[in-house]
């Protein structure tokens, strides 16, 4: 119990739209700019980003992936190799490339990343309006997508503000596990100074408990923790551990292309509908 009551003074409850459950039924009225995030790694959030964003497809909506992680992994994940890469999103952050330029097709559209990433917060830190770089950079396109998901860094840095201030929503992948449910606090204070700097309106949407197994009990404590804590904020869809997500990226693929009738898969179709849902109810509020 003192755990569970030490938790929750520690995770106040962010400024936040609960999640909504309905089925989708509309074409979003505005791009939404959806924004996976976590300063802890391995929280399995390029997973998500690259898999919710097949499943919106699957829907019928029109979906960019934006990799703003300088490791690449979302761009390796759809068969392309970062350190071949000779445009990036480094060229759009700091050179003020159209982001056409490094557009690929895949399963999706994806705006690909490269190893010169790592060098983009030092690049951009003397530049005014660094804040901005992506927004200004998705602004031309974003009337062609219905959906914009954006995978960052596992840190607080200037890409991932970046993705802030371009962002409608933010989407917290986190790790059933009690060390990755503490990040939240840090994650949210970045998020109230950009709200009160930046972006106002970029919240937290939802919260992703990601690497869940029903068969320990820590995992299902933190599960439990984290929806006492944030309530309706926190997804149904758990994303359970399975080998397929480590497969399905050495072939190029997601989880849906790759075993389209598997458990991942549907659970990351299951996540669809929720976060579906959940912007069709923002949109019409």
């Amino acid at each position: 119990m003192r755990f569970h009551m030490g938790l929750a003074r520690l995770l106040p409850r962010p400024n936040v739209r609960p999640a909504s459950v309905a089925a989708p039924e509309e074409t979003p009225v505005e791009t939404a700019v959806i924004v996976l995030a976590n300063q802890k790694g391995g929280v399995a959030k390029t997973t998500t980003t690259l898999n919710l964003g097949v499943a919106f497809s699957e829907q019928g909506f029109k979906v960019l992936l934006v990799d703003l992680d300088p490791q690449g992994n979302l761009t390796m994940s759809q068969g392309l190799n970062p350190d071949a890469i000779e445009r990036s999103m480094f060229d759009v952050l700091v050179h003020r490339m159209a982001i056409e330029e490094v557009i690929e097709t895949r399963e999706v559209d994806i705006a690909v990343s490269s190893i010169d990433l790592a060098g983009a917060d030092m690049a951009l830190s003397s530049q005014i309006g660094r804040e901005r770089a992506l927004e200004k950079a998705l602004a031309p396109i974003k009337g062609r997508y219905d959906y914009i998901l954006i995978d960052t860094p596992p840190s607080l840095g200037l890409l991932t503000i970046n993705a802030f201030v371009a962002a409608t929503g933010v989407v917290v992948p986190v790790q059933t596990e009690y060390l990755s449910l503490r990040g939240l606090v840090q994650l949210e204070n970045t998020l109230a100074m950009v709200r009160e700097n930046l972006n106002p309106r970029v919240e937290i949407i939802g919260i992703v408990p990601t690497m869940y197994d029903k068969r320990q009990t820590h995992s299902r404590e933190a599960d439990e923790i984290l929806r006492e804590s944030f309530g309706d904020l926190v997804y149904n869809t758990r994303i359970r551990k399975t080998v397929r997500f480590a497969e399905a990226p050495v072939k190029g693929q997601s989880v849906l292309a790759y075993d389209s009738t598997g458990d991942a898969a549907a659970m990351y179709r299951d996540l669809a509908k929720e976060v579906l849902s959940g912007e069709k109810s923002r949109q019409h509020a």
